[in-house]
C-alpha cells in the first residue's frame, strides 16, 4: 500500500466515481482504475462494488479503508508541514551548539583519531572535539 494509492482511493471515495477522480487529480482514468486494483490485491479485496455505468459504491473493507485512509493521510500531511517548518527553523537553531556526547578529560586524542566526517547533510555545522 502506497501513500499515492491511498490518496487516489481516498478521491474515488468521496466522488463515487473514477472518471471524476480522475479529473481532480488531473490524471487519466486508466491511472485511477490502475492505482485502484493495484490497492486492492495488494490488500486481497475489493473496495468498490462496480456495476457497469451506475455509481460505484464502497465494500465493507472500502469503508474502513476510507476512514483509515483520511487518518493516515492526515498525519503524512501534518507531519511534512511540521518537518518543513522546523527545517526553516533550523537556521536559527544551527548557530547553537549541541552535545551529542561527552568524554572523559585526557580523551580529546582517542576521539579525535576515530571521529567520522558528518554526512553531507550536516556538512554546514561546525563540529569542535
Amino acid at each position: 500500500m502506497e501513500f499515492q494509492q491511498l490518496r487516489v482511493f481516498r478521491e474515488v471515495a468521496r466522488e463515487l466515481s473514477f472518471t471524476q477522480a480522475a479529473r481532480n487529480l488531473h490524471c487519466a482514468q486508466s491511472t485511477v482504475t490502475g492505482q485502484i486494483k493495484s490497492l486492492e490485491a495488494s490488500l486481497g479485496t475489493a473496495l468498490f462494488h462496480r456495476r457497469g455505468r451506475c455509481p460505484i459504491e464502497l465494500t465493507a473493507a472500502g469503508a474502513l479503508l476510507r476512514s483509515r485512509a483520511e487518518q493516515i493521510l492526515q498525519a503524512v500531511e501534518t507531519t511534512g508541514r511540521e518537518i518543513r517548518g522546523a527545517a526553516g527553523a533550523r537556521g536559527a537553531a544551527a548557530s547553537r551548539p549541541v552535545v551529542a556526547g561527552r568524554a572523559a578529560v585526557g580523551s580529546r586524542t582517542v576521539v579525535a583519531h576515530h571521529r567520522r566526517p558528518l554526512p553531507a547533510a550536516h556538512s554546514g555545522l561546525p563540529a569542535r572535539v
